[in-house]
């Protein structure tokens, strides 16, 4: 029988619950488990595909298409799995399917309800995605963590947590427990406890009775015996059921802080976890798994070299927008022993028109962008900002400074060339202007014009680097020489076909494209340092133990062409594939599962 572990919030949304979620994930595995996580949205969106990323945060792509919370992200960071759509759930889905199942008659004319019906789909869809295998063994997981997004007593989750109500007596009172995670304030120095008493008073109202009490401090003072005394008594818990996540230095350090607090050994006696049979191969590798990480996090405080990256984003004022992205330059500066300095640019301050309306803003941007040793232009869309985005490509392409373009990064990357190197003044993109007469980024000719959602080139695709590249390309060598790689892709844009021999007679190599070699998906130039533009979105598959390779070479380029030569040498000799091996098919064998899944007949 599974065992399902919900973390739950309290007083305020955004305090942690999915580093929580994430990191008492990663010490079950670390005891031979294996470990699958659900992440519950309330929104009423389908999913988060059509959401601005200063909305709520980065949307994460899952390998089958999936655009989805960026929790599921730290899920599969810390957990090493491979997650599905299907593992995040949103009112809007739920809504849609009992709606389409009423339509197609399967509730035999009974008056559809929020309950049972609505509370049964819920509890129903969680049962069947912890059911599915995420990582390496392809066994059913044994321990399913479900995170309910927002705060208790949100108008949203009131049928979230009246599903989980009636849960917990579907799969008994042994598979079932709930983390509530609550924010405990400091007031002059004061820990005050009324807000975790009033919001595990209204938990208890509604039926959940939380079997652990994570209380946060935003701030580095440790949860006091006292104020742990107090949560007990008032919160009808043991002294043992109270634990303290203050912060610390790195997020990373987190699941080292829960256990010290006997995480695993409460959840361990609570669950009965000693009763299920672990194989001595998934012990060692959960004994293997921990080693590993403390070794990671013990690391990261004996730093003292830095590295210091110029991230020219266009929306930089919400930095969990670039979530993935950070983590991946974090993996890869652990990997090279540096202390990682990101200077946060906005693009738009670069444009001379922020000379001319605010000189400091601009000095101040530009003064961020020449001593970086690195400089990463992210993804987005639109065309605000873009002109600065361009001038740093540029700066990076004169200036031989290391240089890495993703999504909108390797399409502007194309666009800066054609104007400056091929002295095509008017090239742009047709996402930027949709009536320019050189569009050397175009619409790609398959996507919808008119439904947003979904309608992308989503999801794990194949790149194949081009016949000699093995002698001189440092993506390729990064990806162990391989000459067939995969990673996650979100875009509705390409290069325009009739630009690609232009381009490459001028010196823009494209090393890597398309299973037809008709789209272009990596750009280098053989004689930079360092430049390189990736169509896909590396930074979904990063790991902390296995960085995301385009990454790990900017970083280590960032830092000294000797870090990068040895990089390009360890990656030669120990990089694998982050991916299930039967994750990497071709595009032909993807657009038969998309054909199957829309007409109806997948699971």
């Amino acid at each position: 029988m599974t065992k399902y572990i919900l973390v739950s919030g309290g007083v305020v949304s955004g305090i942690g619950k999915g580093v929580i979620a994430s990191s008492t994930g990663l010490l079950l595995k670390t005891t031979g488990l294996k470990v699958t996580a659900i992440k519950i949205d309330p929104y009423m969106n389908i999913d988060a595909g059509t959401m601005a990323p200063t909305e709520h945060g980065e949307v994460y792509v899952l390998n089958d298409g999936g655009e989805v919370d960026l929790d599921l992200g730290n899920y599969e960071r810390y957990l090493n799995v491979t997650l599905s759509r299907d593992n995040n759930i949103t009112t809007g889905k739920i809504y849609r399917h009992v709606i389409n199942k009423e339509r197609e008659g399967e509730y035999l004319g009974k008056t559809v309800q929020i309950v049972p019906h609505i509370t049964n789909a819920i509890q129903d869809w969680i049962e069947r995605v912890a059911k599915i295998p995420v990582d390496e063994s392809g066994e059913e997981p044994d321990v399913c963590i479900v995170e309910l997004g927002g705060t208790v007593g949100d108008i949203e989750s009131a049928p979230f947590i009246e599903a989980m109500r009636q849960f917990q007596f579907r799969v008994g009172y042994d598979n079932f427990a709930l983390i509530h995670v609550s924010l405990v304030p400091d007031l002059h120095g004061e820990q005050k406890t009324k807000p975790t008493q009033t919001t595990v008073h209204s938990l208890r109202g509604l039926g959940l009775l939380p079997d652990l009490i994570a209380c946060r401090l935003l701030n580095p003072q440790p949860l006091q015996p006292a104020t742990k005394a107090k949560i007990s008594m008032f919160c009808h818990v043991t002294s043992e059921q109270v634990f303290g996540v203050h912060d610390v230095s790195s997020v990373y350090h987190v699941p080292l802080l829960l256990k010290s607090q006997g995480i695993l050994e409460y959840l361990s006696k609570r669950l009965k976890l000693d009763k299920i049979s672990i194989t001595k191969e998934m012990s060692e590798k959960g004994t293997s798994l921990g080693k590993r990480w403390k070794d990671l996090t013990a690391g990261q405080e004996r730093l003292f070299d830095t590295v210091t990256i110029a991230l020219v984003g266009k929306y930089t004022d919400l930095k969990d927008s670039y979530m993935s992205v950070i983590k991946s330059l974090e993996h890869s500066a652990f990997r090279i022993h540096r202390k990682l300095i990101v200077n946060w640019v906005e693009s738009s301050d670069l444009e001379p028109e922020t000379q001319e309306t605010n000189a400091a803003r601009y000095h101040d941007a530009w003064r961020s962008v020449v001593t970086a040793g690195g400089i990463l232009v992210p993804g987005g869309f639109g065309n605000r900002g873009t002109e600065g985005m361009m001038l740093a490509i540029k700066y990076a392409r004169e200036q031989k400074i290391p240089f890495l373009g993703i999504c909108l990064g390797f399409q502007l990357a194309v666009v800066e060339w054609a104007r400056h190197v091929l002295e095509i003044p008017g090239a742009t993109s047709e996402e930027f202007d949709s009536k320019a007469e050189h569009q050397v980024i175009i619409f790609m000719p398959e996507i919808s014009k008119t439904h947003m959602g979904g309608t992308m080139r989503l999801g794990l695709r194949p790149t194949v680097f081009e016949e000699g590249t093995e002698t001189w390309s440092r993506a390729r060598k990064l990806y162990g020489g391989a000459g067939k790689i995969w990673e996650r892709h979100r875009h509705r844009y390409e290069v325009n076909p009739t630009y690609v021999e232009q381009l490459s007679n001028s010196g823009l190599v494209f090393s890597g494209k398309d299973e037809k070699g008709e789209r272009m998906q990596v750009l280098e130039l053989p004689e930079h340092p360092y430049f390189l533009g990736l169509q896909a979105h590396p930074e979904f598959c990063t790991r902390p133990l296995n960085p995301s390779p385009p990454f790990l070479g900017f970083v280590a380029a960032a830092s000294s062409p000797a870090v990068l030569a040895e990089q390009l040498e360890n990656q030669r000799l120990n990089f694998r594939p982050p991916h299930p091996a039967d994750a990497m098919v071709s595009e032909a064998a993807l657009r038969d599962v998309e054909v199957v899944e829309v007409n109806g007949t997948a699971a």
